[in-house]
């Protein structure tokens, strides 16, 4: 139920003076967990890839678009208790509450398992995130940002960086514009709901100046 509980019901419960805990601290230990269950299962199945190439796939399949994905193929949405509000604004199908409720359902798996904590948030993840992996032309481009500073590390004193250069839209429905900066020339713009899908979409369009896209 914590898993479940996101911190716009977890306030209108309390503004009531009834007992609630929202799933952000569950949020904060799946992230870690997932982390881990990734890591090991790369580890095991992909020994011929160095350490970078190993970073960069696990990047990918922990970034904010592939756990909202993760979130839609469980239908975990459906079973979200959300705030009046945010059930109004399509909550269910926004993308940062899909990636959270995702990362806390993991974390609710590993305590409530016990001792066998671990083995069944695997049992869990794992099958999810196979299919992923058989993705392997989307795989190679779901973390942009990565592939991005990876590519221009191979040039010394070169400087990436992102920055955010517009806003719009209502408080729960914000569009961020931003460009990604090489040694402050404008390489890449994009767009997202949020700074983080933005930055994607920047290192996206970046990639395809460069040709790797």
């Amino acid at each position: 139920m914590e898993a479940l509980t996101h911190s716009s019901y977890a306030n209108e419960l309390r503004a009531r003076k009834q007992s609630a805990v929202c799933n952000e601290r569950l949020e904060f230990l799946g992230d870690s967990v997932l982390s881990v269950v990734v890591s090991e299962y790369l580890f095991k199945h992909y020994k011929g890839l160095p350490e970078g190439e190993l970073t960069r796939i696990r990047a990918a399949l922990v970034q904010s678009g592939a756990l909202a994905s993760y979130a839609r193929a469980v239908d975990l949405g459906s079973y979200l208790l959300l705030g009046n509000g945010e059930e109004k604004n399509r909550g269910r199908e926004r993308q940062s509450t899909l990636e959270n409720a995702f990362e806390a359902l993991v974390a609710a798996i590993y305590i409530d398992a016990g001792a066998e904590g671990f083995a069944r948030a695997e049992e869990f993840v794992l099958p999810i995130i196979k299919k992923q992996l058989e993705g392997e032309v989307v795989l190679r481009h779901l973390d942009a940002k990565t592939e991005l500073q990876q590519l221009i590390q191979q040039a010394e004193g070169d400087f990436l960086e992102y920055a955010v250069i517009g806003e719009s839209g209502p408080d729960h429905q914000k569009e961020f514009e931003v460009v990604a900066k090489l040694n402050s020339n404008i390489i890449g713009r994009g767009k997202g709901r949020s700074k983080r899908e933005a930055e994607q979409n920047a290192a996206k369009e970046a990639l395809k100046l460069f040709g790797e896209l």
